[in-house]
């Protein structure tokens, strides 16, 4: 069964409240399993800067359900916590964001999905709390995760 990484984030509303409970919707999912969940940690927008803050963590699941059925579970869940992604600025404000980082070893490019995440390497409150839960761990194509947090600081 693979584990799959998933970015967490939120800068409206109560944003703890809202990652404890989107986490409850993904455990009570058939064949996914949340094993680990990081600490939250509150940072900077990224992209659009005149925005809220983001509380941001990673989580990691085991998961029988495809790389695709995954992220359209991810996006489900989303909306069912007042996401629209369509109708928002990309990078904008939002509920509840769900990115799926990793799914096992699997490098994917397919529209609407790819694996890595294309910015994962880029983003040191992603590489944090993923090291955080998940030390030692290889992202397929750009080195582990320590050393990529490393080059960040």
């Amino acid at each position: 069964m693979p584990r799959a990484y998933i970015g967490l984030g939120s800068n409206l509303g109560d944003r703890e409240a809202t990652i404890r409970a989107a986490l409850e919707a993904l455990e009570a999912k058939p064949g996914l399993t949340v094993v680990a969940v990081s600490g939250l940690i509150d940072t900077e927008p990224v992209g659009v800067v005149e925005q809220p803050r983001f509380l941001n963590g990673v989580a990691a699941v085991d998961t029988d359900v495809p790389a695709r059925g995954l992220l359209d579970v991810l996006l489900a869940v989303e909306q069912r916590f007042g996401r629209r992604r369509e109708a928002s600025l990309p990078q904008g404000p939002r509920t509840l964001d769900l990115d799926l980082l990793l799914y096992g070893d699997a490098e994917i490019d397919e529209p609407g999905l790819c694996v890595p995440h294309p910015r994962l390497h880029e983003r040191a409150f992603v590489l944090g709390p993923l090291n955080e839960i998940a030390p030692g761990l290889e992202v397929p194509g750009k080195g582990l995760v320590q050393t990529l947090l490393a080059r960040l600081h």
